[in-house]
């Protein structure tokens, strides 16, 4: 009851002074997890809530899935395809360098993970978030292909980064246990059937819907609780069966977006009011939950922190973007506005779950903890002055330049409002 009431209160109170807030560079997800901090056990110690078990997980792992398959239904895959689409190079070949380079950097710089727990840092701090740029998705002084890009990077890289955790949390699992390349088949079985899931749960579910729609046999509230019901029966599902709920989710937010013509609007109408809510809910536990996360925080652990949010993620978007076209200020923009926030939260929540007795598990949520709150802060702060910034540069760019090229419209994640 005390964290519904811290809930409400600053959900009161920030939303009284939120546009004062954001003109002074203090966003959502900073006021929420501040204040979940303040409320929490290090300080006024007026809520007291277990993230990593019970009802909070659970509505961490809820906003999650809600996530992850509203991005994938509102996406049209179609556009991505192709080395000149910057979403394209920054998922297919900047994720997958971003994890490899962050495998290198905590297996060398947090001595005691083991290579593939190393991994497991790596592919939860992998994913990018939205919430925490959004005065730049929102600023129109920016080129349209670069807010797009951004939007689009951070709207998919959460739901491609949960098959590289599955496959790392086996390998830290079974590496040195009895019969050799067990690890096989449990990640085959995680990924195989949470894609299997929900596609029959998507597709099927998703065309079902739509019928019901054009039937006018279902209200207009329900519309979106239909398609949003999909996302959560897949998660379950597949983790009933033994497949990965997440990936589940995601994939039936693909599905029910290809088969259907309005599920992309109704999860998107949803997750830019309703969905704010639950995403912020968890950034204030996270809050609460932060001081006891930091305890085990070492130096290196800090300082691969702060190389996450640099050259682990710059120097790839750097290579993904040779050849684009783009300036050097342009690659410097898009390389440094990959805030981590939600994602990582709950991905290294779900580490915790899935493998409670994971020997590195207090270091797995000190990297995390540190690399968000740092995130949060600086994402936040610098968002608006740096847009304004390349904005005004942008704009004396000439008009056949790589950054103003006509881009096809594909919506994502919004900019909380």
């Amino acid at each position: 009851m005390a964290a519904l009431a811290a809930l409400a209160l600053i959900a009161l109170v920030y939303g009284l002074v939120s546009r004062s807030a954001e003109r002074a560079n203090l966003s959502a997800p900073m006021a929420f997890t501040a204040a979940g901090v303040l409320a929490g056990p290090a300080v006024l110690d007026a809520v007291e809530v277990d993230l990593t078990g019970g009802p909070a997980l659970i509505l961490a792992e809820v906003a999650l899935v809600v996530v992850l398959f509203s991005d994938a239904a509102r996406i049209d895959l179609r556009a991505l395809p192709g080395n000149a689409a910057l979403p394209g190079r920054l998922l297919g070949a900047g994720m997958p360098l971003t994890i490899g380079l962050g495998v290198l950097g905590a297996a060398l710089l947090i001595t005691p993970l083991e290579l593939w727990e190393a991994a497991i840092v790596a592919a939860v701090l992998a994913p990018t978030d939205a919430a925490l740029g959004a005065a730049v998705a929102s600023n129109e002084q920016l080129p349209k292909r670069i807010r797009q890009t951004l939007n689009v990077e951070s709207g998919l890289n959460d739901g491609l980064a949960v098959p590289f955790l599955a496959l790392f949390i086996a390998l830290a699992v079974e590496e040195g246990a009895a019969g050799a390349g067990s690890w096989v088949g449990f990640a085959a079985e995680q990924i195989g059937l949470g894609t299997l899931v929900g596609l029959a749960i998507g597709g099927l579910g998703g065309v079902l819907a739509e019928q019901a729609i054009r039937r006018s046999t279902v209200t207009g509230a329900f519309e979106q609780i239909a398609f949003l019901s999909l996302a959560v029966l897949a998660w379950a599902v597949a983790d009933g069966l033994g497949g990965n709920g997440f990936i589940a989710a995601f994939v039936a937010g693909l599905a029910a977006g290809r088969v259907t013509e309005s599920c992309g609007q109704m999860v998107f109408d949803f997750t830019e009011d309703e969905g704010q809510v639950l995403s912020l809910s968890v950034f204030l536990l996270f809050g609460a939950a932060a001081p006891e996360f930091l305890g085990a925080l070492t130096w290196p652990m800090a300082a691969f922190g702060l190389l996450s949010l640099t050259v682990v993620r710059m120097v790839p978007v750097a290579i993904a973007l040779v050849g684009s076209g783009l300036r050097w200020r342009s690659v410097a923009f898009l390389g440094w506005f990959g805030p981590r926030g939600l994602a990582s939260i709950i991905l290294a929540l779900v580490v915790v779950e899935e493998e409670p007795g994971l020997p590195a598990l207090d270091a797995i949520l000190a990297v995390m903890t540190f690399t968000v709150l740092v995130s949060i802060a600086a994402h936040g702060l610098s968002a608006r002055p740096l847009a304004g910034a390349y904005g005004r540069w942008a704009a004396a760019l000439p008009a056949d330049a790589a950054e103003m090229s006509e881009v096809a419209e594909l919506t994502v994640r919004g900019a909380p409002r």
